[in-house]
């Protein structure tokens, strides 16, 4: 074999490797590409009430049931609804990962755009001051006991006031803490929501708007109707999300489970 074909082979076996390597890459951007097109700006409406937060739900695409309700209902008592049942949104971003779908309505949910989701706020307290700390020590050496006495009293006056200050301070940040409490619930009230479908190895190459919205159909109408049009399945919401109870009617049952 001449060292010119030689080349060419080796030159094309690495093509070919490179290719194969890039494809699954570049199947998953066309199909994020189709996808963006199709439902991004796109007004849905949601079946089930959406937690205010940027971790929305997560939907595990070969799981039954494919959300797992616990979590669900606790997001719902955590961050409050921000998207409730029957409510008519808009498709904001579609997003494809390796083993992800981001389904993001009105924003994506609180969080998303690196919000501030503290609601605590910090005020520091009132550190002992270097005349505390200098009477402690003259204290410890203090050998007289009314001079001692006299030290001790400065001390204790010192003390006070420091804890005043502190505990006015402690007051003002729980003051400040509710405000911002109220702010941060407030925004995530608005911020919308997500659906985070997982796949348990890869995104299938390919994936298509009508996939997702079969995978999504439990969840979301896509037909477009208006908010007040008669809703087709019932929505779920956090209270109906509950454990079998007795007495539970077999077309209940099927609501709540399937």
């Amino acid at each position: 074999m001449t060292e010119p074909l030689r080349g060419w082979m080796i030159r094309t076996s690495l093509c070919a490797a490179v290719f194969s390597l890039l494809l699954p890459q570049l199947a998953r951007a066309q199909s994020e590409a189709d996808l963006k097109t199709f439902f991004e700006g796109k007004r849905v409406t949601v079946k089930l009430d959406m937690p205010g937060t940027s971790d929305g739900i997560d939907a595990h695409v070969a799981a039954t049931p494919a959300i797992d309700l616990q979590d669900y209902v606790q997001d719902l008592n955590r961050y409050g609804a921000a998207i409730g049942a029957g409510e008519s949104v808009t498709v904001t971003l579609v997003k494809t990962k390796r083993d992800l779908v981001e389904f993001q309505l009105n924003g994506g949910g609180f969080g998303t755009f690196g919000d501030d989701t503290s609601t605590t706020v910090y005020i520091p307290l009132v550190e002992k001051s270097h005349r505390e700390k200098e009477l402690e020590e003259k204290i410890d050496a203090e050998q007289n006991s009314r001079r001692r006495r006299e030290l001790e009293r400065d001390l204790d006056e010192l003390r006070e006031r420091r804890e005043r200050e502190n505990r006015s301070i402690m007051a003002e940040r729980e003051r400040a803490s509710e405000i911002k409490r109220a702010h941060v619930a407030e925004q995530r009230s608005r911020g919308g929501s997500r659906f985070n479908l997982r796949y348990a190895s890869s995104v299938p190459a390919g994936l298509g708007p009508g996939d997702l919205m079969a995978v999504l159909a439990e969840y979301v109408d896509f037909s477009g109707r208006p908010v007040d049009a008669p809703p087709v399945a019932v929505p779920v919401t956090a209270q109906t999300l509950v454990a079998p109870r007795k007495g539970l009617s077999r077309l209940e049952a099927e609501r709540l489970y399937g």
